[in-house]
């Protein structure tokens, strides 16, 4: 792995969204994402963001004539957690409950069977120009440790869970927006072939490639001449258009 300074993060501001489950990631991350995508609002500078997961425990399986032959891994779990300091109707559901009921005297009860917020959930981390991105197209809210009110001088906090869950047909859970990626815009023939600028990214898929990867030679490539995506599927170059599979 090359040493790419680019790929380099500090958090210099940062904002936190949620929307309807499903919601898609919007296309950009430099602006303020257009509705349904409504901010969390203040959050903590000190406990910015924070990863955790459990499982993935590991075990070693063995026969007679090889102790360690095959590693097997539980499933992982994730999660992140925030805290938010804004004590508002929204809030207060976000860590109480979303099935908060709004009382007549306009207080907000609090549920003895308290349901997580289910939504979409973005986090948007700002460097410089650089700009850090995690989406969650399903996820759960809730209360993430308790309320502590510590001193007269700081800002209270309700700590927030959010945890990532499978939605529809993905296979994944969340994703997140690598840093200091170099667009691949040309693709020369071999077995494999190679992408230029040299370090280009490999393309996610042929839908990725067409109108922005120039082949070389222009021509249809001759007998098993390809390139890889992303994922390992070889790429060739008809003469015309970008197809699936070796020439």
């Amino acid at each position: 792995m090359a040493k790419n300074d680019n790929a380099t993060l500090v958090v210099g501001s940062g904002n936190f969204f949620t929307a309807p489950s499903g919601t898609p990631m919007p296309t950009s991350l430099s602006e303020v994402p257009d509705a349904p995508w409504e901010a969390v609002g203040h959050t903590s500078l000190e406990d910015i963001f924070s990863f955790s997961s459990e499982g993935g425990d590991a075990t070693t399986l063995g026969t007679l004539q090889s102790k360690s032959l095959r590693t097997t891994y539980a499933p992982r779990t994730e999660s992140f957690a925030l805290t938010v300091n804004q004590f508002d109707r929204k809030s207060l559901r976000l860590y109480y409950g979303a099935n908060a009921p709004l009382l007549p005297d306009g207080t907000l009860g609090i549920p003895q069977s308290p349901q997580p917020t289910e939504c979409a959930f973005l986090a948007i981390f700002v460097d410089g120009s650089n700009n850090f991105g995690l989406y969650t197209p399903r996820s759960e809210i809730f209360r993430g440790d308790d309320v502590a009110v510590a001193d007269a001088e700081s800002l209270v906090g309700l700590p927030l869970t959010i945890k990532p869950l499978i939605y529809s047909t993905n296979e994944w859970t969340y994703a997140i927006t690598p840093l200091g990626g170099v667009l691949a815009t040309g693709a020369t023939a071999g077995t494999p072939g190679i992408y230029t600028p040299e370090g280009a990214d490999l393309p996610a898929s042929i839908a990725a490639m067409t109108g922005v990867v120039t082949a070389s030679p222009t021509t249809a490539w001759t007998t098993g001449q390809y390139v890889l995506l992303d994922d390992g599927t070889q790429v060739r170059w008809t003469g015309s258009a970008w197809a699936a599979g070796a020439a």
